[in-house]
């Protein structure tokens, strides 16, 4: 019996963000979220939840805040957000049913939100506590990548001298380059979220982007190369770089047009179609071959056949076919009939959606966040009615006053996942991870082929409308 010991590391596309192992709840009644400036707009809540949800709070009213949080989604990881669905999961998995003589131990450590140095190399901010609404200890961080693994590695030396890593699994970088900043400069339209959104540095445009790409970014690689080197005894080649899917493409080097299509969860959210244009080339043409070359050694490294990592894409061309604004007619019946294209999904008049928030006469409740579908991104209504996330650790200037706070709208629609791969994506990266990680190991391929298919879609009848007693 060979033993394979494999680590998962890197950025919310290595944890798996955006697929909760228990995805939250919806209440088929509205939950009131204030709007800055004044105003607000009602969207399906949490079920189980038993506060007011109201935004007409009273003085030194019980919010019920721990009430809420106890029916938050729940991740394998809550304060990195990580999934059992990711594609590092996946692709362990994957080697140890096809290798019946292989022991595999998978050790998950990528963290949404990681960057090379905040994350990777030193410590980052959490995502969520471990376990809200429960009591449970909250320390706000998250160990350093490299500093748990030289912890478990040398625990494993200990009893054999010599032990490295088999296999790593990574994928980091685009946190560096700001790509969530330039998400929000795409889907947030101007106005006062915008406003407060840039002053604190959260929205980040191409230029911002490119100026990292090419001054800031070799240099934090060729840090992670020499953290990572002497855990894989001196051969990256042994570290399995996997690179990002375009996530905003309705084809072939074409965008998505932009709109409120799967963005309309937030009155302030619409993707601006300039905007998302330049990001989606700046994505393809600067960011994707910059990655590629810095981990191929493509740019120089001091020993390139120690230095060169392997390297995966050919999921790329697949995700070209399945962004976030990809459509399709087995699409579930509940995204068909009730995310519209033209940002109508929600109802607009406070009475009405005060009980039922949905324009379309399907409860919320309905909606399957893992059912096969079309695109292969979370788009931010996704991201609301999968996760539906408090994020923990935020800057004090940005610490909401209530449940019903504005900015808890804002963060409630985006940091699930918003613009992250879907089940069904990781499980087409984890496609084609897998026959470099075979090589990698030195495995043959599987004796036997191995059939897939979705599985049937949920019977979902359309909505009974009330007899008129005619």
């Amino acid at each position: 019996m060979r033993h394979a010991l494999i680590a998962g590391m890197g950025d919310s596309i290595a944890a798996g963000e955006g697929n909760p192992d228990r995805a939250v709840r919806l209440s088929d009644q509205g939950f009131c979220f204030k709007r800055f400036g004044g105003g607000e707009y009602y969207r399906p809540g949490r079920a189980g939840f038993s506060g007011n949800k109201s935004c007409a709070t009273m003085a030194n009213e019980d919010t019920r805040a721990g009430d809420w949080a106890q029916q938050s989604a729940r991740w394998l990881s809550g304060p990195c957000h990580r999934s059992l669905y990711s594609y590092q999961m996946r692709t362990a998995l994957a080697l140890a049913i096809e290798n019946s003589h292989l022991a595999v131990t998978f050790i998950p450590l990528g963290c949404s939100g990681a960057t090379i140095n905040a994350g990777f190399l030193n410590n980052q901010r959490a995502r969520e506590c471990p376990s809200p609404g429960t009591g449970a200890a909250c320390s706000g961080t998250v160990r350093a990548q490299i500093a748990e693994l030289t912890e478990l590695l040398a625990a494993t030396r200990r009893h054999q001298a010599d032990r490295s890593l088999d296999l790593v699994l990574l994928t980091i970088g685009a946190n560096d380059i700001f790509f969530s900043g330039l998400i929000a400069n795409v889907m947030i339209e101007p106005g006062s979220e915008r406003s407060l959104l840039h002053r604190h540095g959260i929205i980040a445009t191409v230029d911002d982007a490119q100026k990292v790409l090419d001054r800031e970014l070799p240099g934090n690689f060729a840090k992670a190369r020499a953290a990572l080197k002497p855990l894989v005894g001196g051969n990256l080649s042994r570290v399995v770089y996997v690179s990002y899917g375009n996530p905003a493409l309705a084809g072939p080097n074409t965008p998505c047009a932009g709109g409120r299509d799967g963005f309309d969860v937030h009155p302030a959210f619409a993707a601006d179609g300039e905007r998302l244009r330049q990001t989606v080339n700046f994505v393809s043409q600067k960011f994707l071959p910059g990655i590629r070359a810095l981990a191929r050694c493509e740019d120089g490294c001091r020993d390139p056949s120690a230095e060169r990592m392997s390297f995966v894409d050919l999921h790329q061309a697949a995700f070209a076919s399945h962004g976030a604004c990809a459509r399709g007619a087995d699409d579930p019946a509940f995204d068909r009939e009730c995310f519209s294209g033209t940002g109508e999904t929600f109802e607009s008049s406070l009475t009405k959606a005060a009980t039922d928030p949905m324009t379309c006469g399907y409860p919320a409740s309905e909606f399957r966040p893992y059912a096969s579908r079309a695109r292969w991104i979370r788009t931010a209504n996704d991201s609301y009615f999968t996760a539906m996330t408090y994020p923990e650790g935020l800057p004090s200037v940005l610490q909401p006053s209530d449940l019903h706070d504005a900015l808890w709208g804002l963060f409630a629609a985006v940091y699930g996942g918003a613009v992250h791969p879907t089940a069904e994506g990781h499980a087409a990266m984890a496609d084609a991870a897998l026959p470099v990680a075979r090589q990698a190991l030195g495995l043959p391929g599987p004796d036997t082929l191995v059939s897939s298919e979705p599985l049937p879609l949920p019977n979902l009848l359309p909505p009974q409308l009330p007899s008129s007693g005619r």
